[in-house]
């Protein structure tokens, strides 16, 4: 993602900032003007639990530019107690071992550091619980 669209998301990145409808409760993340599933239009701000599940997952062994240092990593689509999907990368484990419904907590931690900046772009990754 580019850095400037990347910043401009700071706040719902960082605390994890979703909006629940007013019509029909659903948890939307990220924020929309629109709920998806009854149309509503009226939100109320709520904050995601920093605990889930893993749906699925797959083991990044070629890397973008930014990451491959990290390489081979896993990345997991992770299903909050809220409902919301988020997809992010599973750190300190063997990428192999994470698995469908492993437990993890979201961490906040460094992403990745731009190159052609030095920019230091931070947001969530999912641990296994222990």
């Amino acid at each position: 993602m580019p850095s400037p669209r990347y910043w401009r998301e700071i706040p719902s990145r960082y605390r994890l900032e979703a909006a629940a409808c007013r019509g029909c409760k659903r948890v939307i993340y990220p924020k929309r003007q629109v709920c998806p599933q009854c149309g509503g239009v009226e939100f109320e701000a709520t904050r995601l639990a920093h605990r889930g599940r893993v749906v699925t997952s797959t083991v990044v062994h070629v890397a973008p530019t930014d990451l491959q240092m990290e390489a081979p990593y896993a990345m997991a689509v992770v299903e909050t107690e809220e409902g919301v999907r988020l997809m992010v990368q599973v750190a300190d484990c063997d990428p192999s071992e994470v698995l469908p419904g492993m437990e993890v907590t979201l961490e906040f931690r460094l992403i990745r550091k731009e190159d052609h900046g030095g920019i230091l772009c931070y947001g969530h990754k999912a641990v296994p619980v222990e």
